[in-house]
């Protein structure tokens, strides 16, 4: 179920934001609704990050590389 809210911001940032919107084809709404759901998954995302870290957190080279040998192709 999508539900209304209500932002504030100055008019001009408004007007502005409208203007980039038409030009790429989409409207405010939808951009808000995709900066939303990134926002709202953003710490999700970073756990599952700190997860999977930890699943290779087994993982040992056995020693330290030098800065030219990671550089290496």
């Amino acid at each position: 179920m999508k539900r209304n809210i209500t932002l504030s911001a100055e008019e001009n940032i408004i007007q502005s934001a409208r203007k980039r919107a038409m030009n790429e084809n989409t409207t405010l709404n939808a951009e808000f609704r995709r900066w939303l759901e990134k926002y709202a998954l953003r710490s999700q995302n970073a756990q599952d990050f700190l997860a999977l870290m930890d699943r290779f957190a087994y993982v040992n080279a056995g020693r330290n590389f030098s800065r030219d040998e990671m550089n290496e192709r």
